[in-house]
């Protein structure tokens, strides 16, 4: 069974930057495609980005690509997003999670790829 624990959230301005980190444990950390998904008020819950831990492609949604970017450190179990030029439409809980099949099944965009889900770190973003 993996655990995932966010943290990093807070408030910030328009214009300004946070980075996420994700502690795993209880698992093969190295095996996993990590990924980052969000969920605003009366949303869905959307994919926002992923990294498959055989090859280092990375994974995007559109709306982040080029100020979002994520890495993994597998010697610390930890996965990080480092969000820069937020947006005020970035406000949301944002959730790590962690696919142990290399997204075969539904593909890396998609949540129901990912087995197991962290709590979620809330980031508030305003203008």
């Amino acid at each position: 069974q993996v655990q995932l624990v966010e943290s990093g959230g807070g408030l910030v301005q328009a214009g300004g930057s946070l980075r996420l980190s994700c502690a795993a444990s209880g698992g093969t950390f190295s095996r996993y495609v990590m990924g980052w998904f969000r969920q605003a008020p009366g949303k869905e819950r959307e994919f926002v980005a992923a990294m498959n831990y055989g090859s280092g492609r990375q994974y995007y949604a559109d709306s982040v690509k080029g100020r979002f970017t994520i890495a993994r450190d597998n010697a610390k179990n930890t996965v990080y997003l480092q969000m820069n030029s937020l947006k005020p439409e970035d406000t949301a809980v944002y959730y790590c999670a962690a696919d142990g099949d290399g997204c075969a099944a539904y593909g890396c965009y998609s949540r129901y790829a990912y087995d197991y889900w962290g709590q979620g770190t809330q980031v508030t973003v305003s203008s």
